[in-house]
């Protein structure tokens, strides 16, 4: 079905005879290889050509087959796992078109448990890779890498600047849980900090991620999908947005996020939006794209699926006691990776189901709770189960 939706890139851009033995573009399986079925494949990866919905940022269409060259110049990778290019999504009459068929291919992978790289685009393209999980019949977990916070409200059209708001009043919701990272306070109104708080959403401003970037990496392993906007990185390193700022994440901080992102085994779906061409300074921008990329791939082949499990030998379990208010916090501990996980009570609890939740933290959350201090990430995750 999804092959109605799908164009092959410029065939050019695949020629095998261009790429030496060690680079991507030897081991990646083009489209023009691609069986009818795509049973083996781990991931995939997609382009769209659409920015229909951007205000200021319109050019991103042109981008993903620039991204592709720029990729497959990279190293190949250490894995016998399969990764393949479907193609491009092309823009349909309308943009509520290309919505449609873009959340048809992302959820016609997504039921073949393939993950998906989505190359876009504009940023309000990340509306239709939310509605690709409509009929999975599950509550997921939404980061978005953002210099701002796309809470705009009074237009009736989907755009790069409202399209939150549509996926947080989407009914039937299957939003647990939301995560911005690395926007910029002066850039968000506070009432847009106060919708989110009040939804139990979590925020995390540029100065706190660039503070310490590993305290991320847990808001990346419990994403179901990610979507990052180029505008989050800083004018000097990525020129290519219209909305670049002086201020934002440096290109090795962007890599280190798609990292961590790719390392989630929880993650289905990662999509990179908003690189336009027509602000790029000697492909900068889409040179750095395709590094991010990469590195999101790099994470994907290393995950070491150490989710926690009841007397595993490979877990430590500590158990913190709260004198003051005479409760126990647990925390597990994986030997494998040294990543940690903290358990959340479920206040009302369907028959049969665990009285606890699990889900990942960092080393300083345990340090908190030593110090009797409750980590926000529990207050944060009580707060929606109970």
């Amino acid at each position: 079905m999804m092959e109605e939706f799908l164009q092959q890139p410029d065939e050019y851009i695949y020629d095998t005879e261009a790429y030496s033995a060690h680079q991507f573009g030897q081991q990646l399986i083009s489209p023009f290889l691609l069986p009818d079925n795509l049973e083996g494949i781990s991931l995939a990866i997609i382009g769209i050509k659409e920015d229909r919905g951007s205000v200021q940022n319109v050019g991103s269409a042109t981008s993903p087959d620039e991204i592709r060259k720029q990729l497959l110049q990279l190293a190949k990778f250490n894995t016998d796992l399969k990764i393949a290019d479907l193609g491009n999504v092309e823009p349909g009459a309308t943009l509520k078109d290309s919505q449609i068929a873009l959340s048809n291919v992302i959820g016609e992978l997504l039921r073949m448990k393939i993950v998906t790289v989505i190359i876009g685009g504009s940023h309000d393209l990340t509306y239709a890779q939310y509605g690709a999980y409509h009929d999975l019949n599950k509550n997921i977990n939404v980061t978005v890498i953002d210099g701002t916070l796309d809470l705009r409200e009074g237009d009736d059209e989907i755009t790069d600047e409202n399209f939150l708001v549509r996926i947080f009043a989407a009914e039937p919701s299957f939003l647990f849980n939301f995560n911005v990272v690395a926007f910029q306070t002066h850039l968000i109104s506070p009432k847009m900090l106060e919708t989110i708080d009040k939804m139990h959403f979590e925020t995390y401003r540029l100065g706190k991620v660039r503070a310490d970037i590993q305290d991320i990496e847990p808001v990346m392993r419990n994403t179901h999908l990610c979507s990052f906007d180029m505008n989050a990185i800083r004018f000097g390193d990525s020129p290519g947005n219209y909305n670049s700022s002086p201020n934002g994440l440096f290109g090795e901080e962007a890599c280190q996020l798609a990292r961590y992102a790719g390392q989630s085994e929880f993650l289905e779906s990662f999509g990179l939006y908003g690189c336009n061409l027509a602000y790029d300074n000697r492909d900068q921008s889409v040179k750095l794209a395709a590094q991010i990329i990469w590195y999101f791939i790099d994470g994907f082949v290393n995950r070491k699926h150490d989710f926690p499990k009841e007397k595993d030998a490979n877990y430590l379990k500590y158990t913190v006691q709260f004198k003051e208010n005479k409760y126990e916090m647990n925390f597990w501990k994986s030997k494998i990776s040294d990543r940690w996980w903290l358990e959340v009570p479920t206040a009302s609890k369907p028959r049969n189901q665990k009285k606890f939740h699990i889900i990942p933290c960092s080393y300083n959350d345990y340090l908190m709770a030593c110090k009797e201090e409750m980590p926000d990430r529990w207050l944060k995750a009580y707060q929606k189960l109970s």
